[in-house]
């Protein structure tokens, strides 16, 4: 490997390192330290590509926040971005779980603990909500998204629909309405 790729692989390492180790609350809370460290930082890849890389990673199997590494680290470096990138975000998880393991049950009754734990939600849903936002302001905005949007929410939120129904349906509503208004437009 070239001493350049060798450079970038470490530095997609390093990168989700950080974002592993200093993001709570799971992939979606990640997304925004993501965009910020990838795009505006390091100029890898567009706000576009985040945005296609979150719709990928969310409709594969597995954790959003690894699924995510993986494809950055490909788009960006190939195998070796990718196992890399990948390696980065699982590290700091792996090794805090082990430590929390062994030392959770002598402070789990501590109440200033739990408090602790409430203030951490808190702080994920805000990143959540960051997430969701940043995704709302870059997605088509006309009938046809509104609708995909809403029967996605109401289908999963309130009907209970697996999601992996729901995405894949969403996928054929969108070609189906992307070739209606082809097809109209060539008339």
């Amino acid at each position: 490997m070239a001493s350049g790729k060798m450079k970038k692989v470490w530095q997609l390492f390093l990168t989700f390192l950080k974002i592993g180790a200093f993001t709570f609350g799971g992939g979606y809370a990640m997304i925004p330290l993501i965009q910020k460290e990838i795009v505006e930082k390091r100029k890898w890849i567009s706000d576009a590509d985040i945005l296609e890389i979150v719709a990928i990673a969310e409709s594969t199997p597995g954790p959003i926040a690894i699924n995510a590494a993986t494809f950055v680290g490909f788009r960006i470096c190939g195998f070796w971005g990718a196992l890399f990138a990948t390696l980065g975000v699982v590290f700091p998880s792996f090794f805090i779980i082990l430590v929390v393991s062994f030392v959770l049950k002598e402070f789990q009754s501590i109440q200033a603990v739990r408090y602790a734990f409430h203030g951490i939600r808190a702080g994920v849903l805000a990143l959540i909500l960051k997430a969701l936002w940043s995704m709302y302001r870059q997605c088509p905005k006309n009938t046809t998204a509104y609708i995909i949007m809403a029967s996605a929410f109401v289908l999963t939120a309130f009907l209970n629909v697996d999601v992996l129904i729901v995405i894949i349906g969403c996928a054929v509503f969108g070609l189906i309405s992307s070739a209606v208004i082809s097809r109209r437009e060539r008339q």
